[in-house]
């Protein structure tokens, strides 16, 4: 009986191990790109985006969270704007 209990809570600590592995959620990605102004310091803190799209010399980031997306706009090399996208399908 003792063993099973072990198996069973080595196994609910590998499945929680395994969920914080997913995708952040929104509030996660924007704490961690709080004071940040250039597009070198936001690849740095959150990595490359799961997205880029640009026009001119305008780019959108695109960062997939598992309660929807954020989107940061870049100019240049200054991030203007974010904001956040509802739910993933």
């Amino acid at each position: 009986m003792m063993k099973r209990f072990g198996l069973t809570a080595a196994a609910l600590g590998l499945g929680l191990l395994l969920a914080a592995c997913g995708d952040p959620s929104k509030a996660d990605i924007l704490k961690k790109a709080e004071n940040i102004s250039t597009k070198a310091e936001l690849e740095s803190k959150l990595g490359r985006p799961d997205e880029i799209s640009k026009l001119g010399p305008v780019e959108q980031w695109i960062y997939k969270a598992k309660d929807g997306s954020v989107l940061f706009v870049i100019t240049g090399d200054s991030v203007a704007l974010q904001a956040t996208g509802g739910k993933r399908e």
